[in-house]
């Protein structure tokens, strides 16, 4: 191929880097904040610019770096490069070729991209099956969200709005949304499952609070539904240029009974779209181990977004 790919370290400020996000929808783990955050707590960070042959930037690429086996160096681009324009698979495939040569590291080392789409890049080697997501198109209009509900979770929601839930949102500050994060706690330590740890998403918020520009918007929303004067079900989504992503999500014995995570989150959806926001991210879907919560997500009548994997 005779495309010429240019790589370049730390090239853009946080400006350039969150208003080139602005209009592409991309993963949190490729936000400028995620870096931050993920630096904070001992990784180290390489932010990648990957220009054309025109010096047009078409890409960007977030990789965390950690010591491996004690000599070697293990550098792992999460749900990246972040294409900022469209590119077939053989103009992609060549740019992460440049991009791994590009990243100069004292061997023995070891570079993995765990991709967000869909192909498999010739000339590497899949070390990881990949996962897969349910994505929502917030840039319909509220007549043909509703209409893509599946008929069950509809109905569900129906109820749950002539129900005596009331729907609100929580405020940003840690102290108004820390009770959900102690709920999560308990969650997983009773139900067994992993996820980011909790203890950053106050790293998120802060780190997020010092946007400007951009992506001034973006941090944490919380979203609850209330019985009386206690809370039923909750919601936490991570807001990050044109996405958003579902992050924790909690409800009591009620709330199961009277539907409050489809209040919450129809009515997450509609605040969301509002703000803003082009996809809502609702996170992995397991049908095996997890198959209550991937019914709820494929109802809400988002796609199936599966990833092919990672590549060394």
């Amino acid at each position: 191929m005779s495309e010429t790919w240019h790589i370049r370290f730390d090239d853009l400020s946080r400006p350039q880097w969150d208003g080139a996000l602005a209009g592409t929808p991309a993963p949190y783990q490729q936000d400028w904040a995620y870096g931050v955050v993920m630096a904070e707590n001992g990784a180290r960070l390489k932010r990648i610019a990957i220009y054309d042959q025109d010096d047009v930037l078409v890409g960007l690429a977030q990789m965390l770096l950690r010591p491996f086996a004690l000599i070697a160096t293990f550098g792992l681009c999460s749900y990246g490069p972040v294409w900022l324009k469209d590119l077939d698979e053989a103009e992609k495939t060549a740019a992460l070729v440049a991009l791994r040569k590009a990243i100069k590291l004292r061997w023995p080392r070891l570079v993995a991209f765990t991709l967000d789409e869909t192909f498999a890049p010739k000339g590497f080697r899949r070390v990881m099956t990949g996962d897969a997501t349910i994505r929502l198109d917030l840039t319909q209009d509220e007549d043909a969200l509703r209409k893509a509900l599946d008929g069950k979770w509809r109905n569900r929601l129906v109820a749950a709005e002539k129900s005596d839930l009331r729907f609100t949102s929580a405020g940003t500050k840690p102290g108004q949304y820390q009770w959900l994060l102690d709920e999560e706690i308990k969650q997983r330590k009773s139900k067994g499952y992993r996820g980011l740890p909790v203890g950053l998403t106050h790293h998120w918020q802060s780190e997020k609070s010092r946007a400007r520009g951009a992506d001034k918007r973006g941090g944490v929303y919380v979203y609850r539904a209330d019985l009386g004067k206690e809370a039923a079900g909750a919601m936490l989504f991570l807001t990050h240029g044109a996405m958003a992503t579902y992050h924790i999500g909690w409800s009591s014995d009620d709330g199961r009974k009277t539907g409050a995570h489809n209040l919450v989150l129809w009515n997450a959806m509609l605040a969301l779209k509002e703000k803003g926001i082009r996809v809502l991210d609702l996170g992995g879907v397991n049908t095996q181990s997890g198959a209550g919560i991937a019914r709820f997500k494929i109802g809400t009548g988002g796609a199936l977004h599966q990833r092919s994997g990672t590549f060394v």
